[in-house]
Order: structure tokens, then sequence, then C-alpha cells
């Protein structure tokens, strides 16, 4: 189990990083958490030492992950309030047994389980079918499945929709690092926005629920396109770090064809 991190900011310069970057005044956030804005300003510049019920309340106005509260905390003196445990932990027990039930009972079809920084942690018996045929060097852990996805020793050649799924991957992305400033997904954005291929496509068919990812069947077309969309699970109202970043993408037939495919 691990409780440490380091905060290398003071706690009035965090409390304001998050606050800015959910666009929340002082008075706002004062009102919605009960403070006085002038109290608020104080912390904020190191005038005033919040109490840890306070950092925790403001916390919660500003939705900050688990991870970064703990960072805070730290830097205003207090102990983490959340643990962080490894998926094979004895506590984490229980959630692995969900977690490979979830996977195992999604089959025919591919699902995976990723962290916050899109690393694969796990996966149903389904994924070679995504990865068959990328380079070796994607495939050694940790598989980052972003990276695998666009990367064009990965997955990409076989995209039939390659810019219009990678606009849908940046965006995402970019939403990602919009709520939660990770500085590893910035990154990570910066390389995927830098690999050559088709140019991003935002013209989504309008009569569409969903943007799918399209492979390629054979050229003789004995093998037909396969077309998937995906969906995303995560935990409801978890206390442990590791915990709450996890997500299970699994991933489903998004047409007819795709769908009689399995059934062969």
């Amino acid at each position: 189990m691990t409780t440490t991190l380091e905060a290398q900011e003071p706690v009035g310069v965090l409390l304001r990083h998050w606050r800015e970057r959910r666009r929340m005044s002082q008075m706002d956030l004062a009102l919605r958490t009960e403070v006085s804005a002038r109290h608020l300003s104080f912390v904020e510049t190191g005038r005033s030492k919040p109490t840890r019920t306070m950092l925790l309340k403001l916390s919660e106005q500003l939705e900050i992950p688990l991870r970064e509260q703990n960072s805070l905390l730290l830097a205003g003196g207090f102990a983490p309030a959340y643990a962080e445990h490894q998926l094979s932990d004895l506590p984490m027990a229980v959630v692995s047994d969900a977690i490979r039930k979830i996977l195992d009972g999604h089959l025919p079809y591919p699902a995976i389980v990723v962290d916050r920084h899109w690393n694969m942690v796990d996966g149903n018996e389904a994924v070679p079918l995504f990865t068959t045929g990328c380079a070796e060097h994607l495939l050694e852990p940790p598989i980052n499945v972003l990276r695998l996805s666009l990367h064009p020793d990965g997955m990409a050649p076989r995209i039939a929709n390659i810019g219009q799924w990678r606009a849908h991957i940046l965006d995402r992305l970019a939403h990602q690092i919009a709520a939660t400033g990770d500085s590893q997904l910035t990154s990570l954005h910066r390389e995927l926005s830098a690999y050559p291929g088709d140019d991003m496509d935002r013209a989504y068919d309008t009569r569409a629920l969903v943007v799918p990812v399209r492979f390629r069947g054979s050229p003789d077309g004995n093998s037909p396109d396969l077309a998937f969309f995906s969906t995303t699970t995560v935990f409801g109202t978890p206390l442990d770090v590791t915990l709450a970043e996890l997500a299970i993408e699994a991933f489903y037939p998004a047409d007819e064809f795709t769908t009689a495919a399995f059934r062969r």
C-alpha cells in the first residue's frame, strides 16, 4: 500500500491552480464551501493555514482527483486521506475478481482495463484481435493503448477511418487533460499529435450515435471490415487512489456485419 506523495508547491498555490482550472472565482468557491472569500484569499496567498476539513471541502467542490487531493493535504501539513493499493494487494481481491468477471464475461469481444495514463492493466483473451501485427516494442509493458492505437507501427495501418479515430482520441485526451492537468497526458497528447498519418477528420456521420473504430478486412474480401464502439466503466464513489483511476473499456460490434462475423 502506498500513501506518501511529494507536494512540490505550497498549499495555497495548489488551491489557486485548481480553482483557476475549474474557472471558478474566489467568491464562488467561498460561497459553495461556506468559507469567507477573505479567508480563502489568505489561504491562497499563504497568509492563513487551512484546516484538514477545509481542504477536503474545497477539494470536493473543485472535483480534485483523489491523488491530487492527497498532494494537497500533504502540502497543507496533513496526512493523505486516501490509500493507494495495488490490484494484487489483499484488500483489492474483491475488486480484482470483479474486474476479471467483467473482462471474461465480455467475450468474444475485446475488453481492457486502463489506468489514468491509458496504460493497459489487464485485458481479456480477445485483445489480440486488435494487437495482432503491431510492432513488438509497442507491446512491451506498460502498453499504452492510445500510443498503440495511433502509432504507425501499431494499429493505425489497419484502421480504415484513422483520420476520424485520430480526432476522436486526441479530443478525448484533450478533455481529460483539461480536467486533470496531468503532465504525462499532456506529453502523450503532444506525442500522438506528431505522428504521421491522415489529417484529423471531425466530419462525423450526423446519424451516428458513437464514433466507431473500423478495421480493414482482407483485400480479397473474404474477411470484411470490422467496426467497434466502446463503453467506459468506472468504479462509483471510490476511496482508493488506484480504484479511482481505473477504467474498463469494453468494445461492441458497431454494425450488423461485425455482429455476424462473431456468430460464425
